[in-house]
C-alpha cells in the first residue's frame, strides 16, 4: 500500500468508522443466532442435519477468505469494505428462506463467504488504525463487536417472542444495518496498492510460534462459536422453553462478553495476560459445569452467561502475543487468525454432530473440557504481558509508517 499523511483527526474518525463497522458485523451474527431455532423447524431438519448445514458456513468462509485481500488490493480497502460488508448484511436474509435441508446448505455457503470476506478485510483495517495510533485498539474493536452482536440478539429475542416470521425479521435487520454499514465505510481510510505491489498470496503457512497461541484462541472460539449458535436451542429442547426466553439466553451469553471486552483493557494492565486468560478459563469450566448440570433454565443461562465473562478477551490477547512472537508479525497474527476463525465455524457442526449422535449435554461436555485448555496453555501468551508501547502527543499529522 502507497505511504500517506493522515491528519489526527482522520484517523480519529477511521477509527470510530471501522468500529461502526464490528458493531453492524455483529449485528448481523445476533441477528441470525436468536433465531436459529425458527430457522431449523422452517427448513424441516434435525440437530445433526443442522449442524451439517452449519458447516458450510465453514467450508464458505474457507473458500472466501484469501480472496478479501485481493480485492481490497485491486479496488482500495475503502471500497472493498464498503461493497464486503453490504454482502454480509444482505446475506441475512437468506437462511430463513430455505425451505429444505439442500436450500439451508446453499445459504449458509453464501452466508459464510460474505462474512470470511466482511471480517478480513474490516480486521485489516482495524490493524492499519491501530498502528497509526500506536495503541492498542483491537480489543475495543472486538468489544464493539460483542455490542452489536448483543444489539442484534436483543432485538432477535424481541422477534421470537413476539412470533414473528424470521424472513420479515431479517429482511428489515439487513436494510437497516446495510445502510448504517455504508454510510460507516465513507470514513475508513482509503489505502491504495502502490503502482509495483503485487497482489497478496492466496495462502500462506502460519510460523510454528502461531500454533500453540492459536490453539488458545481455538479453545475460547469454539466455546463462543457453540454457544451463540446453540445455547437457544439447549434450552428449548432440555427445558421445552419458550422462543422468547431460549433467544434470551444467547443475548446473556453475548451481554457478558461485550461487557468483559470493553473492561478488558484494565484487567489486562492489572493482572496480565495469563493471569486474566487463566482466570477467565476458570469462569468458563464454571460456566460449562452450569449448563450441562442444570436443572432448570435459569442456571443454564447463568452458565452460558459465564462462558461468555471467561472466554470475552482470549483473542485479542491471542493476537497481542502473536505480534510479539517471531520475526514477521503480520504473518504470526494471520496463522492465529485462521486458526481461531475456523474453530469458530466448526464449532456449531461439531456441536450438531455430536448431539446427534448423543446430546447437547454431551456437546457441552465437551466445550467445557476445551475450556480447561485456557488454563493450561494461558502461559503462551506471556510473550503478550510486555509493556504497551506509549503514545506521543499527538502531532499535526500522522504518517503511515509502512515502506
Amino acid at each position: 500500500m502507497v505511504e500517506g499523511v493522515y491528519q489526527p483527526r482522520e484517523v480519529r474518525r477511521a477509527r470510530y468508522a471501522v468500529a461502526a463497522v464490528f458493531a453492524v458485523h455483529g449485528a448481523v451474527t445476533g441477528s441470525f443466532a436468536t433465531r436459529v431455532p425458527w430457522i431449523q423447524d422452517h427448513a424441516h431438519v434435525g440437530a445433526g442435519q443442522l449442524g451439517f448445514a452449519l458447516a458450510f458456513t465453514a467450508f464458505g468462509a474457507s473458500c472466501s477468505m484469501p480472496l478479501a485481500g485481493r480485492i481490497s488490493h485491486r479496488f482500495g480497502s475503502r471500497t472493498a469494505l464498503r461493497g464486503l460488508i453490504a454482502l454480509w448484511t444482505l446475506s441475512l436474509t437468506l437462511p430463513s428462506l430455505a425451505p429444505n435441508l439442500y436450500t439451508l446448505c446453499l445459504a449458509m455457503f453464501t452466508y459464510g463467504a460474505t462474512a470470511g470476506m466482511a471480517d478480513v478485510a474490516m480486521n485489516a483495517l482495524g490493524v492499519e488504525v491501530e498502528r497509526l495510533l500506536d495503541k492498542s485498539i483491537m480489543s475495543g474493536l472486538h468489544g464493539m463487536w460483542s455490542v452489536g452482536t448483543l444489539i442484534g440478539s436483543a432485538a432477535g429475542t424481541l422477534a421470537a417472542q413476539l412470533g414473528s416470521d424470521a424472513r420479515l425479521h431479517h429482511a428489515l435487520a439487513a436494510g437497516v444495518l446495510t445502510l448504517l454499514a455504508i454510510v460507516a465505510c465513507r470514513w475508513v481510510l482509503d489505502l491504495k496498492p502502490a503502482e509495483d505491489e503485487e497482489p497478496p498470496p492466496r495462502f500462506t503457512l502460519p510460523p510454528k510460534s502461531a500454533l500453540i497461541i492459536g490453539a488458545v484462541g481455538f479453545c475460547a472460539v469454539f466455546a463462543e462459536g457453540a454457544s451463540l449458535d446453540w445455547s437457544a436451542v439447549y434450552l428449548r429442547d432440555r427445558f421445552d422453553t419458550s422462543a422468547g426466553l431460549a433467544a434470551a439466553s444467547t443475548t446473556g451469553f453475548m451481554l457478558t462478553m461485550a461487557v468483559a471486552r470493553i473492561a478488558g483493557d484494565a484487567v489486562v494492565n492489572r493482572f496480565g495476560a495469563v493471569r486474566t486468560v487463566r482466570g477467565g478459563g476458570a469462569l468458563a469450566v464454571l460456566g460449562g459445569l452450569l449448563v450441562v448440570v442444570a436443572g432448570q433454565p435459569a442456571v443454564a443461562m447463568a452458565g452460558f452467561a459465564l462462558m461468555g465473562l471467561g472466554i470475552a478477551v482470549v483473542v485479542p490477547l491471542c493476537f497481542a502475543a502473536a505480534g510479539r512472537s517471531g520475526p514477521n508479525p503480520s504473518q504470526a497474527i494471520a496463522g492465529v487468525a485462521t486458526i481461531t476463525y475456523t474453530s469458530g465455524l466448526i464449532a456449531p457442526s461439531a456441536i450438531g454432530g455430536l448431539a446427534q449422535a448423543t446430546s447437547l449435554v454431551v456437546s457441552f461436555g465437551l466445550v467445557t473440557v476445551l475450556a480447561c485448555g485456557l488454563t493450561a496453555l494461558a502461559g503462551v501468551l506471556r510473550a503478550g504481558d510486555r509493556e504497551r508501547p506509549k503514545v506521543s502527543p499527538p502531532s499535526a499529522a500522522v504518517r503511515d509508517p509502512r515502506p
